[in-house]
């Protein structure tokens, strides 16, 4: 290791990626700044997750129930040792460098609090049309956010192992949107700089139901989270708001058809305003894919757009009728309220979050 480096944790959180994780831990161990330790919290997997990770000279942490992405992540900092931590999921294998990469923008600026990377255009494996739209816009979105932002995606990140005692643990209330949550929290005190030195080829959905059905999960936790956030409008924007509103609009001027046909002009104007909403990324999937493709990917975005609107509206009215449901600051308020304690538990979790490890 290069004199001078702080040691690196590599945190992976695994739930059920048998499939990625002999490349994913391959492309960690292939770095050319070699890590201190690899950490693989698995969240009790179901498939064959654990004897994969054995096969390699990482320590490998056993979640005693399932808890999601945010307990895993805070037993994996728990186990860990490095004084830098940098959290990788464990459906995306890293490019060589990108260890190297963000330990040194950490380094060359002590006022930033979290490096986090892009993921390359291209899926670690190609699955179909639907993986593909999904790297693309991944890519995409995030290239053109490239600086210091608002909010951390944690999938490919490192923070000083210091910030993170400060900031305090990941929300284990959240499964989804756990990032925005605690970049609020984050972004309080250190800067967050997103960088294209730092990325890795992901291995994303691949049926298009099921990227719906996650695009609605996640987008649930929008207003509540948006609801608790002390720095509005600071975060990453993934989606033009004028996109995300003509393709709401489709749905909802579509019944002026049933009162005379050629009202049918006013969803079909919202969707070509959708289509024209964001032309540099028209011209990005163009020039990578082709025009043909074009047509696949913004009818794939399209429905994304439909799901996360409609996953935004159910997650409000969750919002206001479940006490339990959103970041877990609405519940030590609630607790406030009734003369309860506020402190922060800073472990991250009690008894029940505690591990079986193993080598």
């Amino acid at each position: 290791m290069p004199r001078g480096r702080p040691t690196v944790s590599v945190i992976i959180p695994n739930y059920n990626y048998a499939k990625t994780l002999p490349t994913v831990l391959e492309s960690v161990y292939a770095q050319t700044l070699t890590p201190l330790e690899v950490v693989v919290v698995d969240d009790c997997s179901t498939d064959n997750s654990r004897d994969i990770v054995r096969q390699f000279p990482c320590l490998l942490v056993e979640a005693p129930v399932n808890r999601g992405v945010s307990a895993a992540r805070n037993l994996g900092v728990r186990s860990s040792r490095g004084e830098i931590l940098f959290f990788l999921d464990s459906d995306i294998a890293l490019a060589p460098d990108a260890l190297a990469n963000a330990v040194d923008l950490l380094l060359s600026d002590p006022a930033t609090g979290c490096v986090h990377g892009i993921p390359d255009p291209e899926p670690l494996f190609d699955d179909g049309p639907v993986e593909r739209y999904r790297t693309m816009h991944q890519h995409f979105w995030r290239r053109r956010s490239v600086g210091v932002v608002g909010t951390a995606v944690f999938e490919l990140a490192a923070m000083p192992r210091a910030v993170f005692d400060e900031v305090g643990p990941f929300d284990e209330n959240l499964r989804d949107s756990e990032d925005v949550e605690y970049s609020d929290r984050l972004g309080a005190s250190y800067r967050i700089r997103l960088t294209e030195t730092v990325m890795g080829r992901h291995d994303d959905e691949d049926r298009l139901v099921s990227m719906l059905s996650e695009q609605f999960r996640r987008s649930q936790l929008l207003v509540p989270v948006a609801a608790v956030e002390s720095r509005r409008g600071s975060g990453l924007r993934a989606n033009r708001p004028t996109g995300v509103l003509a393709a709401a609009l489709v749905p909802a001027t579509l019944p002026l058809g049933l009162a005379a046909p050629w009202l049918l002009a006013v969803p079909a104007i919202f969707l070509l305003l959708f289509a024209l909403s964001d032309p540099p990324l028209v011209r990005f999937v163009v020039r990578r894919r082709g025009a043909r493709f074009l047509l696949w990917f913004l009818l794939a975005h399209f429905l994304v757009h439909l799901a996360l609107v409609s996953g935004a509206l159910v997650g409000a009215v969750r919002w206001l009728v479940e006490p339990g449901f959103g970041p877990s600051v609405r519940r030590r308020a609630d607790r406030t309220g009734a003369g309860g304690s506020t402190g922060r538990d800073r472990s991250g979790g009690g008894d029940e979050t505690r591990a079986v490890v193993g080598r």
